[in-house]
């Protein structure tokens, strides 16, 4: 299959797997389970939010202009008219220099426009002394300073946090529309695997892929469906890839996407389909095979971990976010200086491992099958496809596990 000898650049490898990316259905969830799930939809506020103008603060309610030049030295001595009670509205009015007690979240008294922190006011018997003068509206939250009816809380495409749930409740949304999880078929191909339980014998390893890629699945909010160890043999192959299109909406099958005599993958995905590319200028993970099966989208990635979850962050992440209509990122990223120079190869896209310590970037050189520099390092640098490499002294941006 000549295909593979066609390398494309990641941006337009990106650009088809988006491409590729199935429609999710929404679905509905309660909100007390709408936290890390994608909302589907915008959300409106059913009211206005504060209903009335209340306290931020434990103080006293007042008319701004009575707290005038006041200070420790020569208060303002306001006239105490009751206390504000909480959850209740109130029919209390302020007028001339008088004042009212009033908890957070307490309704703010007719006539009164700010509210004195209780730490800077003394009672006096039925007088108040107001130490220090507040500004007009100062730690009152006025109606519908928040939100108004109507009005979008939060749009469609927000990967909900805690914070946002909140909001949520507050809006009155109860039932919370969501894109559904998507369910991503996942195989680790190769005779050389036995599974973690197993102690590796001569020419075998313990299936690493299938644990990096689920976990991977998991944090983008999706539902790995493992199929486990499938050997390098065409027909068992064939039939688990059948099998894991037909239950998903998404497949991932790592090995075999070498162009060697052993590489039945790509083969297999045009068997049941198309292979659109096998190839891609990045490294690690130049191997990397995008193909389409029934409408869903098919990925061979390379067989060692370290390559494969390369390819996860740079690609396949794109092909997630897509399918759930998320608009953020999840990647989290921080700037650095580099110490050394890192040299790279003009026209593919490549990733170094460093290690970040107080703004400096550290390069962690190794060999590509090595599996400690995953650990050891705190994220990847990306060397542009058009660059050379990158030299001592530059600022980049590192991409952090």
């Amino acid at each position: 299959m000549r295909v593979f000898l066609n390398i494309v650049p990641v941006s337009e490898a990106i650009s088809v797997i988006r491409g590729l990316a199935p429609a999710i259905d929404p679905e509905s969830v309660p909100l007390s389970e709408a936290a890390e799930r994608v909302l589907a939809q915008d959300i409106a506020s059913d009211l206005d939010i504060p209903g009335f103008t209340r306290s931020v603060v434990d103080g006293y309610a007042v008319r701004a202009a009575d707290t005038n030049g006041s200070s420790d030295a020569i208060p303002a001595i306001l006239s105490f008219r009751g206390r504000v009670a909480m959850g209740a509205g109130t029919d209390m009015t302020i007028s001339g220099a008088d004042c009212i007690y009033i908890p957070t979240g307490g309704v703010l008294p007719e006539g009164a426009d700010a509210v004195v922190m209780i730490e800077n006011a003394e009672q006096l018997g039925d007088e108040i002394l107001i130490k220090k003068p507040v500004a007009h509206g100062e730690n009152v939250l006025r109606f519908n300073e928040d939100f108004s009816r109507g009005e979008t809380v939060l749009r469609h495409g927000r990967r909900l946090s805690s914070q946002d749930v909140g909001v949520l409740a507050a809006a009155g949304c109860i039932s919370v529309p969501v894109a559904q999880r998507p369910k991503i078929g996942i195989l680790s191909t190769g005779n050389e695997l036995v599974p973690v339980t197993e102690v590796p014998g001569p020419g075998q390893v313990r299936d690493v892929n299938s644990y990096v890629i689920a976990s991977f699945m998991k944090e983008l909010g999706c539902i790995p469906v493992v199929y486990g160890i499938i050997p390098d043999d065409r027909e068992i192959l064939r039939a688990a890839v059948g099998r894991a299109i037909r239950e998903n909406d998404a497949v991932l099958v790592s090995g075999g996407s070498s162009k060697d005599e052993r590489d039945m993958v790509a083969g297999i995905i045009a068997e049941h389909g198309r292979v659109l590319i096998h190839g891609i200028a990045i490294a690690p993970g130049k191997p990397t095979i995008i193909g389409q099966c029934l409408k869903r989208p098919v990925i061979g990635l390379p067989g060692h971990p370290a390559s494969a979850f390369i390819v996860l962050i740079a690609l396949v992440r794109h092909l997630i976010v897509s399918m759930t209509g998320e608009t953020g990122s999840r990647i989290r990223t921080v700037e650095a200086t580099l110490t050394q120079n890192i040299p790279s190869t003009r026209g593919r896209e490549e990733y170094a491992r460093v290690v970040v310590t107080d703004g400096i970037a550290t390069p962690l050189f190794g060999k590509s099958g090595l599996l400690n520099t995953l650990v050891k390092s705190t994220g990847i640098i990306r060397i542009p496809a058009e660059s050379e490499g990158l030299e001592t002294g530059t600022r980049v941006e590192v991409i952090l596990w």
